[in-house]
């Protein structure tokens, strides 16, 4: 493979790169919106639970731990969004680099030694890129670790909605009303398991 088709697939590698990146944060944005979401599930059950009384008692506690595991989400994602903020920068950087390697390149090929300077600034960009990129493969390892996090909360959270349904049961004649908020809770969540097996997938650095 000569120097220009090598570029070529690097760029097209890079380019797949920051498409993967964009996919990260739209589904990051989803959750985001979706722990929201949860959170305002869970005021709702709250105060339908103190309506019930006594009869939803163990629901109303629930209610209150869906509530934190929802802000609990929220810090996660954040968290996340930040890290894919950075990897842009750093795909970025990586390309820059790469352009500019090429560049030289050419340069020496075309004129040998003739310009003064020329193998000594390839060197040093090749010092720049191997070191963006291990901060790119660094990223995407944090990242995945951390998505893998997620993943047990979100399992934590499940139980909670299942753990609710239950609960509902006993609510009297609030009853349905409060299966009907466990049955919500429980496809939210589902939904947002969906979005995180979406992130594990997703790779910053491709092979």
């Amino acid at each position: 493979m000569n120097a220009p088709e090598r570029n070529l697939k690097l760029s097209l590698r890079r380019t797949g790169e920051l498409a993967g990146i964009v996919r990260v944060n739209e589904e990051i944005k989803a959750i985001v919106a979706t722990a929201f979401r949860i959170n305002l599930m869970a005021l709702n059950a709250i105060f339908l639970a103190k309506r019930a009384g006594n009869a939803a008692l163990g629901f109303g506690v629930l209610s209150n731990e869906l509530r934190r595991f929802a802000q609990d989400l929220t810090r996660h994602m954040s968290s996340l969004r930040d890290m894919t903020s950075g990897s842009v920068g750093s795909v970025t950087g990586v390309v820059q680099q790469q352009r500019n390697s090429a560049i030289l390149a050419e340069a020496i090929r075309q004129s040998g030694d003739g310009v003064p300077g020329v193998r000594e600034a390839r060197k040093r960009g090749a010092t720049r890129l191997a070191e963006q990129q291990a901060k790119l493969r660094a990223l995407d390892l944090r990242l995945r670790a951390a998505v893998e996090e997620t993943q047990q909360l979100v399992e934590l959270g499940g139980v909670l909605a299942r753990s609710a349904k239950i609960e509902a049961a006993y609510g009297g004649g609030f009853s349905p009303a409060l299966m009907q908020v466990s049955t919500d809770f429980a496809e939210v969540i589902a939904q947002i398991k969906r979005s995180l097996e979406v992130l594990g997938k997703e790779r910053l650095v491709k092979d």
